[in-house]
């Protein structure tokens, strides 16, 4: 807050859309930083502060205008959120763009869960460990998604250890042909979908997982 209050301080004639260029990267970066942790009631507090702060700027930049007056000109609902600040920047073929203050509580928390102290990614008994790692990585990123869909799918929807239909109920867990501990690659070439149970087998028995091939005439 000391930094955006600084910020809004030594710009107290600019314009409504400048002030926000200058702004947003500082809340996204904060805000980016610390959705690690616990975060979303102090994102909160923060977006209350910055506004109390930006109605104050606004306040005495107009100090003949109603509040109303000052709400309507720098203050807007968006998407269901209420007193959204937006201002317009030019751009350069001397257009004029809307922008809006970003939220910090409109930012995605994801905790941070720690690698376990005694875990060696040089050990192949902590092989499935990282392995699983990675699947929960993977399930709160939209291309990392997309890339588990095309797995699947060239795999035809199937487990190539017991050949049983890979599904929602059943889970499924990512699996590395050449294991990383012995150099294998993180691409999709080296990847396949298993069963949790199958998985397990593959590791204490040491099976080979070939790459599966979709059926013909299918993706």
């Amino acid at each position: 807050m000391k930094k955006i209050r600084q910020t809004i301080r030594e710009n107290q004639q600019v314009s409504a859309g400048v002030l926000i260029v200058q702004l947003n990267p500082i809340i996204r970066g904060w805000a980016n930083y610390h959705r690690h942790a616990v975060s979303k009631k102090t994102f909160s507090k923060v977006d209350h502060d910055i506004h109390q702060t930006l109605w104050k700027w606004a306040r005495r930049r107009h100090r003949k205008k109603s509040a109303r007056w000052v709400k309507k000109k720098y203050f807007r609902t968006y998407d269901g959120r209420k007193w959204v600040f937006y201002g317009q920047v030019s751009q350069a073929d001397e257009t004029k763009q809307e922008v809006r203050l970003v939220s910090a509580a409109q930012t995605p928390t994801r905790w941070h869960v720690k690698v376990k102290s005694k875990a060696n990614p040089y050990d192949p008994k902590w092989e499935s460990y990282f392995e699983r790692r990675l699947q929960t990585k993977m399930m709160f990123d939209l291309r990392s998604k997309q890339k588990l869909l095309r797995l699947w799918q060239s795999q035809d929807g199937t487990c190539p250890v017991c050949r049983e239909k890979i599904t929602i109920e059943t889970d499924w867990e990512n699996h590395h042909i050449e294991w990383r501990v012995h150099g294998g690659p993180d691409t999709a070439e080296n990847r396949v979908l298993l069963h949790p149970t199958c998985h397990k087998q593959v590791h204490s028995r040491g099976i080979t997982v070939l790459k599966p091939r979709p059926t013909q005439g299918r993706s």
